[in-house]
């Protein structure tokens, strides 16, 4: 059984955000847990299929949050694969299912939302889609800070980080599919 806690790994929590294209979901998930888990974590994202750039709405809404996110590129899998990581969160489906096995068993958790980069529409629907992104990761973000991490085991750790997309569940008519 494994019985490795945080404390009895490196500080801080090594943390990895994937997505497919890391232009939109992960990228605010990097940003938003850089701003708020300050020195606690740190913390990169990647994607399966990497975009050529990221979202320019995703620079613009996170700047409206007061991160500022120019100048980032998105990486791929293979950038992030010789990193040692403690706990790996998917944020698109497509994401867990592609996912590598990574070296050091770190915890999985998904957080599937929809991507805002595929939505359709006029400017202010898009920039919407992109918020609401935002506020979905925040909430879930705040929900991750509030876990007493320097006292899980790793697989605690993993079913908690888990339950918190059941605590702050993303409408089903906006589900990615």
């Amino acid at each position: 059984m494994e019985t490795e806690t945080s404390a009895t790994r490196q500080s801080p929590l090594r943390l990895l955000f994937l997505c497919t294209g890391n232009s939109a979901r992960s990228q605010i998930g990097e940003a938003i847990l850089m701003r708020k888990g300050r020195d606690r974590f740190v913390v990169a994202s990647a994607g399966s299929q990497p975009a050529p750039r990221v979202n320019p709405l995703t620079i613009e809404v996170l700047r409206e949050f007061n991160i500022d996110w120019s100048g980032r590129a998105p990486k791929g899998i293979d950038a992030v694969m010789g990193d040692r990581w403690d706990l790996i969160i998917t944020v698109c489906d497509q994401a867990r299912e592609a996912c590598p096995t990574f070296p050091g068993r770190p915890a999985f958790a998904h957080w599937g939302m929809p991507d805002p980069a595929a939505v359709v529409g006029p400017e202010e629907v898009r920039r919407q889609a992109f918020r609401d992104t935002v506020h979905y990761l925040s909430r879930r973000i705040d929900l991750l800070l509030a876990l007493p991490i320097d006292k899980l085991e790793r697989l605690a750790l993993e079913q908690r980080v888990r339950a918190i997309a059941d605590q702050t569940a993303v409408p089903t008519a906006e589900r990615e599919h």
